[in-house]
Protein backbone atom coordinates (compact mmCIF):
# COMPACT_ATOMS: atom_id res chain seq x y z
CA UNK A 1 0.00 0.00 0.00
CA UNK A 2 1.41 3.30 -1.29
CA UNK A 3 2.16 6.11 1.89
CA UNK A 4 -0.82 8.15 0.70
CA UNK A 5 -3.15 5.47 0.30
CA UNK A 6 -6.71 6.11 2.40
CA UNK A 7 -5.83 2.03 3.40
CA UNK A 8 -2.23 3.02 5.23
CA UNK A 9 -4.54 6.08 6.47
CA UNK A 10 -6.62 3.88 7.65
CA UNK A 11 -5.10 1.50 9.24
CA UNK A 12 -3.69 3.94 11.20
CA UNK A 13 -6.18 5.08 12.34
CA UNK A 14 -7.60 1.75 13.55
CA UNK A 15 -4.48 1.14 15.27
CA UNK A 16 -4.62 4.76 17.43
CA UNK A 17 -8.03 4.03 18.41
CA UNK A 18 -7.28 0.81 19.42
CA UNK A 19 -3.76 2.12 21.25
CA UNK A 20 -5.96 4.33 23.25
CA UNK A 21 -9.04 1.96 23.99
CA UNK A 22 -6.33 -0.93 25.12
CA UNK A 23 -4.40 2.00 27.50
CA UNK A 24 -8.04 3.02 28.73
CA UNK A 25 -8.85 -1.01 29.47
CA UNK A 26 -5.02 -1.58 30.66
CA UNK A 27 -4.67 1.59 32.82
CA UNK A 28 -6.07 0.13 36.23
CA UNK A 29 -4.12 -3.21 35.93
CA UNK A 30 -1.03 -1.40 35.70
CA UNK A 31 -1.34 0.81 38.79
CA UNK A 32 0.43 -1.62 40.78
CA UNK A 33 3.76 0.10 42.50
CA UNK A 34 6.46 -3.04 40.67
CA UNK A 35 8.71 -2.31 37.97
CA UNK A 36 6.69 -4.36 35.45
CA UNK A 37 4.10 -2.11 36.01
CA UNK A 38 5.60 0.93 35.62
CA UNK A 39 7.50 -0.17 32.15
CA UNK A 40 3.68 -1.56 30.92
CA UNK A 41 2.34 2.13 31.50
CA UNK A 42 5.49 3.50 29.86
CA UNK A 43 5.38 0.78 27.16
CA UNK A 44 1.67 2.19 26.63
CA UNK A 45 2.02 5.71 26.65
CA UNK A 46 4.71 5.61 24.75
CA UNK A 47 2.83 2.90 21.96
CA UNK A 48 -0.32 4.94 22.15
CA UNK A 49 1.51 8.63 21.56
CA UNK A 50 3.42 6.80 18.72
CA UNK A 51 0.12 5.53 16.95
CA UNK A 52 -1.34 8.77 17.08
CA UNK A 53 1.65 11.04 15.98
CA UNK A 54 1.99 8.62 12.67
CA UNK A 55 -1.92 9.17 11.93
CA UNK A 56 -1.86 12.51 12.02
CA UNK A 57 1.72 12.70 10.31
CA UNK A 58 -0.46 10.68 7.25
CA UNK A 59 -3.15 12.81 7.77
CA UNK A 60 -1.00 16.05 7.61
CA UNK A 61 0.90 14.56 4.12
CA UNK A 62 -2.06 13.63 2.34
CA UNK A 63 -3.45 17.42 2.86
CA UNK A 64 0.27 18.68 1.67
CA UNK A 65 1.02 15.99 -0.30
CA UNK A 66 4.83 16.40 0.92
CA UNK A 67 5.83 13.28 0.00
CA UNK A 68 4.04 10.95 -2.53
CA UNK A 69 5.66 7.26 -2.10
CA UNK A 70 7.58 5.18 0.58
CA UNK A 71 11.06 5.76 -1.72
CA UNK A 72 10.41 10.18 -1.56
CA UNK A 73 9.62 9.89 2.52
CA UNK A 74 12.67 7.59 2.58
CA UNK A 75 15.08 9.03 0.42
CA UNK A 76 15.35 5.67 -1.59
CA UNK A 77 14.25 4.72 -5.17
CA UNK A 78 16.05 5.63 -8.17
CA UNK A 79 16.59 9.30 -8.58
CA UNK A 80 19.11 9.05 -11.38
CA UNK A 81 18.54 10.78 -14.55
CA UNK A 82 16.48 8.96 -17.58
CA UNK A 83 15.55 9.84 -20.78
CA UNK A 84 12.18 10.90 -21.39
CA UNK A 85 9.28 10.47 -24.48
CA UNK A 86 6.64 12.31 -25.36
CA UNK A 87 4.51 10.88 -28.35
CA UNK A 88 1.92 13.98 -28.25
CA UNK A 89 2.20 14.30 -31.99
CA UNK A 90 3.74 10.72 -32.90
CA UNK A 91 7.93 11.80 -32.91
CA UNK A 92 10.24 10.91 -29.75
CA UNK A 93 11.66 14.11 -28.29
CA UNK A 94 13.82 12.82 -25.64
CA UNK A 95 10.99 13.37 -23.03
CA UNK A 96 8.23 10.29 -22.09
CA UNK A 97 4.99 10.62 -21.16
CA UNK A 98 4.77 8.70 -17.34
CA UNK A 99 0.55 9.46 -17.46
CA UNK A 100 -2.00 11.49 -18.04
CA UNK A 101 -3.93 13.49 -15.79
CA UNK A 102 -7.25 15.47 -15.47
CA UNK A 103 -7.38 19.23 -15.97
CA UNK A 104 -10.18 19.89 -12.61
CA UNK A 105 -12.17 22.62 -12.17
CA UNK A 106 -13.22 23.17 -15.50
CA UNK A 107 -16.40 21.14 -15.57
CA UNK A 108 -15.02 20.14 -19.06
CA UNK A 109 -13.81 16.61 -17.76
CA UNK A 110 -13.38 14.19 -21.04
CA UNK A 111 -13.19 17.13 -23.21
CA UNK A 112 -10.53 17.06 -26.43
CA UNK A 113 -7.54 19.05 -25.73
CA UNK A 114 -7.92 21.77 -28.22
CA UNK A 115 -10.64 22.89 -25.35
CA UNK A 116 -9.12 21.91 -22.31
CA UNK A 117 -5.87 21.60 -22.67
CA UNK A 118 -3.47 18.90 -21.86
CA UNK A 119 -1.70 17.77 -18.28
CA UNK A 120 0.67 15.27 -17.92
CA UNK A 121 3.29 14.00 -15.53
CA UNK A 122 6.81 13.66 -17.19
CA UNK A 123 10.29 13.14 -15.69
CA UNK A 124 12.70 15.27 -16.45
CA UNK A 125 16.27 14.64 -17.43
CA UNK A 126 19.41 17.08 -16.70
CA UNK A 127 21.70 16.59 -19.15
CA UNK A 128 24.43 18.52 -17.55
CA UNK A 129 23.80 17.89 -14.18
CA UNK A 130 23.23 14.29 -14.27
CA UNK A 131 20.08 15.64 -11.95
CA UNK A 132 16.45 13.99 -12.61
CA UNK A 133 12.74 14.46 -10.95
CA UNK A 134 9.28 14.06 -11.73
CA UNK A 135 7.03 17.02 -12.37
CA UNK A 136 3.98 17.54 -14.80
CA UNK A 137 3.92 20.01 -17.97
CA UNK A 138 -0.05 21.47 -18.68
CA UNK A 139 -0.09 22.83 -22.69
CA UNK A 140 -3.14 24.89 -23.07
CA UNK A 141 -5.90 24.13 -25.58
CA UNK A 142 -4.18 26.53 -28.32
CA UNK A 143 -1.19 24.20 -28.16
CA UNK A 144 -3.56 21.46 -30.00
CA UNK A 145 -5.74 24.20 -32.31
CA UNK A 146 -4.92 24.14 -35.95
CA UNK A 147 -4.64 28.16 -36.13
CA UNK A 148 -1.86 27.63 -33.27
CA UNK A 149 -0.16 25.04 -35.58
CA UNK A 150 3.75 25.23 -35.58
CA UNK A 151 3.38 28.26 -33.09
CA UNK A 152 5.95 28.20 -30.21
CA UNK A 153 4.30 29.16 -26.53
CA UNK A 154 6.10 31.27 -24.11
CA UNK A 155 6.39 28.81 -20.57
CA UNK A 156 6.55 29.21 -16.93
CA UNK A 157 8.03 27.11 -14.25
CA UNK A 158 6.07 26.47 -11.18
CA UNK A 159 7.91 25.41 -8.10
CA UNK A 160 6.27 24.15 -4.78
CA UNK A 161 7.77 24.62 -1.51
CA UNK A 162 10.13 22.54 0.21
CA UNK A 163 9.66 19.34 0.84
CA UNK A 164 5.63 19.25 -1.28
CA UNK A 165 5.72 17.40 -4.28
CA UNK A 166 4.71 18.80 -7.89
CA UNK A 167 1.02 17.16 -7.40
CA UNK A 168 0.50 20.14 -4.84
CA UNK A 169 0.49 22.55 -7.49
CA UNK A 170 -2.53 20.38 -8.94
CA UNK A 171 -4.13 19.13 -6.10
CA UNK A 172 -3.72 22.13 -3.61
CA UNK A 173 -3.05 25.08 -6.11
CA UNK A 174 -5.12 23.94 -10.01
CA UNK A 175 -2.63 25.68 -11.88
CA UNK A 176 -4.33 24.51 -14.92
CA UNK A 177 -7.41 24.88 -14.29
CA UNK A 178 -6.54 28.54 -12.72
CA UNK A 179 -4.73 29.04 -16.37
CA UNK A 180 -7.55 27.65 -18.15
CA UNK A 181 -10.51 29.89 -16.90
CA UNK A 182 -8.28 33.09 -17.01
CA UNK A 183 -7.69 31.96 -20.93
CA UNK A 184 -11.21 31.75 -21.41
CA UNK A 185 -11.56 35.07 -19.56
CA UNK A 186 -9.06 36.95 -21.51
CA UNK A 187 -6.88 37.50 -18.71
CA UNK A 188 -3.82 35.60 -19.71
CA UNK A 189 -2.02 34.30 -22.89
CA UNK A 190 -1.67 30.92 -23.58
CA UNK A 191 1.47 29.79 -21.94
CA UNK A 192 3.16 26.74 -21.32
CA UNK A 193 3.16 25.29 -17.37
CA UNK A 194 6.12 23.04 -15.98
CA UNK A 195 4.84 21.84 -12.63
CA UNK A 196 8.22 21.08 -10.25
CA UNK A 197 9.24 20.53 -6.94
CA UNK A 198 12.14 22.85 -5.28
CA UNK A 199 14.42 20.32 -5.43
CA UNK A 200 15.71 17.92 -8.04
CA UNK A 201 18.41 16.22 -5.15
CA UNK A 202 15.30 14.81 -2.29
CA UNK A 203 15.55 14.61 0.44
CA UNK A 204 17.68 17.03 0.87
CA UNK A 205 16.56 20.73 0.00
CA UNK A 206 19.18 22.53 -1.95
CA UNK A 207 17.45 26.14 -2.10
CA UNK A 208 18.17 25.95 -5.82
CA UNK A 209 22.02 26.30 -5.25
CA UNK A 210 24.98 25.15 -7.59
CA UNK A 211 26.21 23.03 -3.96
CA UNK A 212 30.26 23.01 -3.77
CA UNK A 213 30.79 19.34 -4.67
CA UNK A 214 27.12 18.08 -4.37
CA UNK A 215 23.95 19.46 -6.62
CA UNK A 216 23.67 22.13 -8.96
CA UNK A 217 20.15 22.64 -8.75
CA UNK A 218 20.58 26.20 -9.89
CA UNK A 219 21.85 24.70 -13.39
CA UNK A 220 19.85 21.90 -13.31
CA UNK A 221 16.22 24.45 -12.98
CA UNK A 222 18.67 27.52 -15.60
CA UNK A 223 19.58 24.71 -18.28
CA UNK A 224 18.55 21.39 -18.03
CA UNK A 225 14.79 22.22 -17.17
CA UNK A 226 14.46 24.71 -20.49
CA UNK A 227 16.67 22.75 -22.73
CA UNK A 228 14.70 19.30 -22.18
CA UNK A 229 11.51 20.84 -22.40
CA UNK A 230 12.33 23.03 -25.36
CA UNK A 231 13.23 20.01 -27.15
CA UNK A 232 10.19 18.29 -26.67
CA UNK A 233 7.30 20.82 -27.26
CA UNK A 234 6.50 23.61 -28.88
CA UNK A 235 8.53 26.30 -26.38
CA UNK A 236 9.90 29.31 -27.36
CA UNK A 237 13.15 30.21 -26.68
CA UNK A 238 13.91 33.85 -27.00
CA UNK A 239 14.29 36.54 -24.68
CA UNK A 240 12.11 37.01 -22.52
CA UNK A 241 9.54 34.12 -23.08
CA UNK A 242 9.99 32.13 -19.54
CA UNK A 243 9.43 32.94 -16.49
CA UNK A 244 8.98 31.48 -12.90
CA UNK A 245 6.57 31.70 -10.10
CA UNK A 246 6.58 29.69 -6.48
CA UNK A 247 5.34 29.32 -3.26
CA UNK A 248 7.17 29.16 0.19
CA UNK A 249 10.85 27.70 -1.22
CA UNK A 250 9.35 27.63 -4.63
CA UNK A 251 9.08 31.38 -4.21
CA UNK A 252 12.73 32.09 -2.87
CA UNK A 253 13.88 29.96 -6.19
CA UNK A 254 11.89 31.72 -8.33
CA UNK A 255 12.52 35.49 -7.20
CA UNK A 256 16.50 34.31 -6.74
CA UNK A 257 17.09 32.27 -10.19
CA UNK A 258 15.11 35.26 -11.89
CA UNK A 259 17.52 37.50 -10.63
CA UNK A 260 20.62 35.48 -11.26
CA UNK A 261 19.76 34.85 -14.78
CA UNK A 262 18.04 37.47 -16.59
CA UNK A 263 18.57 36.25 -19.64
CA UNK A 264 16.73 32.89 -19.12
CA UNK A 265 14.00 34.08 -16.46
CA UNK A 266 12.50 37.51 -17.20
CA UNK A 267 9.58 37.95 -15.29
CA UNK A 268 9.25 35.96 -11.74
CA UNK A 269 6.41 35.48 -8.80
CA UNK A 270 7.12 34.38 -5.03
CA UNK A 271 4.05 34.10 -3.17
CA UNK A 272 5.11 33.66 0.56
CA UNK A 273 8.67 33.17 -0.41
CA UNK A 274 11.21 34.21 1.42
CA UNK A 275 14.13 36.38 0.39
CA UNK A 276 17.77 34.21 2.24
CA UNK A 277 18.54 30.94 1.92
CA UNK A 278 17.40 28.67 4.57
CA UNK A 279 20.50 26.53 5.98
CA UNK A 280 19.05 23.72 8.37
CA UNK A 281 19.41 20.46 8.95
CA UNK A 282 17.70 19.38 5.13
CA UNK A 283 19.79 21.87 3.32
CA UNK A 284 23.08 20.74 5.08
CA UNK A 285 26.26 23.48 4.14
CA UNK A 286 25.16 24.69 0.64
CA UNK A 287 27.77 27.08 0.33
CA UNK A 288 31.32 25.36 1.25
CA UNK A 289 32.03 27.43 4.00
CA UNK A 290 32.36 30.32 1.45
CA UNK A 291 30.58 33.51 3.07
CA UNK A 292 30.54 35.34 -0.70
CA UNK A 293 28.27 32.18 -2.24
CA UNK A 294 25.98 33.03 1.24
CA UNK A 295 25.80 36.75 0.81
CA UNK A 296 24.83 36.12 -3.07
CA UNK A 297 22.05 33.60 -1.77
CA UNK A 298 20.60 36.84 0.08
CA UNK A 299 18.42 38.54 -2.29
CA UNK A 300 18.29 41.79 -0.38
CA UNK A 301 22.57 41.33 -0.47
CA UNK A 302 21.80 40.96 -4.40
CA UNK A 303 20.18 44.16 -4.58
CA UNK A 304 22.20 46.41 -2.26
CA UNK A 305 25.96 45.06 -3.38
CA UNK A 306 25.61 43.59 -7.25
CA UNK A 307 24.26 45.19 -10.27
CA UNK A 308 20.44 45.33 -10.14
CA UNK A 309 19.14 43.09 -12.88
CA UNK A 310 16.49 44.26 -15.40
CA UNK A 311 13.79 41.59 -14.87
CA UNK A 312 9.89 42.51 -13.12
CA UNK A 313 9.20 40.90 -10.08
CA UNK A 314 5.87 40.24 -8.49
CA UNK A 315 5.63 39.17 -4.51
CA UNK A 316 2.73 38.15 -2.93
CA UNK A 317 1.65 37.74 0.69
CA UNK A 318 -0.17 38.90 3.66
CA UNK A 319 0.34 41.79 6.20
CA UNK A 320 -0.55 39.46 9.29
CA UNK A 321 -0.58 35.78 9.69
CA UNK A 322 2.32 35.00 8.28
CA UNK A 323 5.46 35.31 10.52
CA UNK A 324 8.12 38.47 9.49
CA UNK A 325 7.46 37.87 6.07
CA UNK A 326 5.86 41.17 5.38
CA UNK A 327 8.66 43.38 6.94
CA UNK A 328 11.38 41.57 5.06
CA UNK A 329 9.00 41.89 1.89
CA UNK A 330 9.01 45.86 2.87
CA UNK A 331 12.25 46.01 2.79
CA UNK A 332 12.71 44.23 -0.24
CA UNK A 333 10.37 46.36 -2.19
CA UNK A 334 12.44 49.21 -0.89
CA UNK A 335 15.57 48.23 -1.76
CA UNK A 336 14.57 47.53 -5.46
CA UNK A 337 13.28 51.00 -6.02
CA UNK A 338 14.72 53.53 -8.63
CA UNK A 339 16.70 50.28 -9.91
CA UNK A 340 16.26 48.05 -13.19
CA UNK A 341 14.42 45.29 -10.78
CA UNK A 342 10.53 46.36 -11.25
CA UNK A 343 8.98 44.82 -8.22
CA UNK A 344 4.84 44.66 -7.96
CA UNK A 345 3.31 43.51 -4.70
CA UNK A 346 0.10 41.73 -3.79
CA UNK A 347 -0.69 42.04 -0.20
CA UNK A 348 -3.21 40.26 1.76
CA UNK A 349 -4.57 41.66 5.19
CA UNK A 350 -4.34 38.39 6.68
CA UNK A 351 -3.43 34.80 5.85
CA UNK A 352 -1.16 32.53 7.22
CA UNK A 353 1.59 30.35 5.42
CA UNK A 354 -0.61 27.84 3.46
CA UNK A 355 -2.20 26.93 0.33
CA UNK A 356 -5.45 28.79 0.91
CA UNK A 357 -3.69 32.00 1.51
CA UNK A 358 -1.33 31.14 -2.02
CA UNK A 359 -4.90 30.26 -3.57
CA UNK A 360 -6.45 33.50 -3.23
CA UNK A 361 -3.40 35.24 -5.16
CA UNK A 362 -2.92 32.80 -8.06
CA UNK A 363 -5.13 34.10 -10.77
CA UNK A 364 -4.01 37.62 -10.01
CA UNK A 365 -0.35 36.12 -9.86
CA UNK A 366 -0.73 34.00 -12.74
CA UNK A 367 -2.12 36.93 -14.44
CA UNK A 368 0.69 39.19 -14.06
CA UNK A 369 3.33 36.76 -15.14
CA UNK A 370 1.61 35.92 -18.61
CA UNK A 371 1.58 39.46 -19.10
CA UNK A 372 4.92 39.98 -18.50
CA UNK A 373 6.26 36.81 -20.95
CA UNK A 374 7.01 37.85 -24.57
CA UNK A 375 4.49 36.46 -27.18
CA UNK A 376 7.29 35.08 -29.71
CA UNK A 377 4.67 35.13 -32.60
Amino acid sequence: MGLTSHKVLALSALLAVAAIAGTVWLWPRLARPTWTAVLGRIGTIVGTQVVVMCTIGLLANNYFAFYSSWDDLLGTGDNGPVTIQNRLDGREHGVRRISSETVRGTNTVGRDPAQVGHLERIRIPGATTGLATDGYVYLPPQYFQPAYQGKRFPAAVAITGFPGDAKNLITKLNYPGTELQLIREGKMRPTVLVLMRPSPAMPRDTECEDVPGGPQADTYFTTDVPAAIRSAYRVADGPGSWGMIGNSTGGYCALKLAMRHPDVFSAAVSLSGYYKAAEDATTGDLFGGDGARRDRADLGWRLAHLPQPAVSLLVGGSREGDGDYYRQTEAFVAAAKGSPTKVASITLAAGGHNFNTWSRMLPASLGWLGDHLKDPS
